[in-house]
């Protein structure tokens, strides 16, 4: 009987014991090329859904709500990596040192502001403040307070519009920083002050409604907002239920892997 208990302590010792649901073999994963056959977590509704599905079929596709929530999965070993656009992802790396970005060439995408088809007097009026955003170095302060090098983010002032009675409904997902997200209790963001300048433009107030991102199209079709902007991406299939302003911003798709 001793005999029998010192061999299973040196196979202990030796590593030569493995037990049922032991650690999970590390997956490599340097490039787009190594995606196929591997669990990818996706925000649902997004570009990167849409890349795998059409361009790595053989990938088990894992759709959330947020990549916040894909990421949280990726931590806990229950997915392989997270496809997200760059931005975002940096700053969930950035809370999370156990993860890491992996950059490829691949699904750059420029994002826009949707309208209801048909809605030509608000596009135009959209497409004219951004614009005249990018004329007067408005669109700059933007960047630097929401993309700035150091990392240190200065959240501007909310714009008072001063109109009276007259109000845009702007839908939006809240989250996806640094375009929008909840800041203590309100939701702010790139694409939250960009919602201000057009209401002001427009001499009515803003009113900021957090949803869902793949509920974002079909309440704009309803009228149930007049307008999103949620770090949402051209597409032609969108195009087909929206109209689009003029894009504001380009970005690409990373990937999230544990370190």
């Amino acid at each position: 009987m001793k005999k029998l208990v010192s061999i299973f302590v040196l196979m202990i010792l030796t590593g030569a014991l493995v037990f049922a649901g032991g650690s999970k073999e590390k997956v490599s994963i340097t490039s787009a090329a190594d995606l196929p056959g591997k669990k990818i977590g996706v925000q649902a509704g997004t570009t990167a859904e849409v890349y795998i599905q059409e361009n790595i079929p053989d990938a088990k596709l894992i759709s959330f709500k947020s990549g916040i929530d894909a990421a949280m999965d990726l931590k806990n070993g229950a997915i392989d990596a997270v496809v997200l656009d760059e931005l975002p992802a940096k700053e969930i790396v950035a809370k999370n040192p156990s993860l890491m970005i992996v950059t490829d060439k691949f699904a750059k995408e420029e994002y826009a502001i949707a309208v209801k088809k048909g809605n030509k007097a608000l596009l135009d009026s959209i497409n004219k403040t951004i614009a005249m955003m990018k004329k007067d170095g408005g669109y700059e302060k933007l960047i630097a307070a929401f993309m700035p090098a150091d990392g240190k983010i200065n959240i501007p002032a909310a714009l008072s519009s001063g109109a009276q009675g007259k109000t845009l409904k702007l839908g939006t997902n809240a989250t996806f920083p640094p375009f929008e997200y909840i800041e203590g209790t309100e939701i702010v963001g790139f694409d939250i002050t960009m919602g201000e300048y057009i209401a002001k433009d427009c001499q009515a107030k803003l009113e900021v409604i957090d949803m869902a991102f793949d509920s974002l199209i079909p309440a704009l079709s309803a009228g149930a907002v007049d307008f999103v902007a949620a770090g949402m991406s051209v597409t032609e299939e969108r195009k087909k239920n929206v109209d689009f302003s003029d894009p504001y911003f380009a970005s690409e798709q990373v990937i999230i892997i544990k370190k």
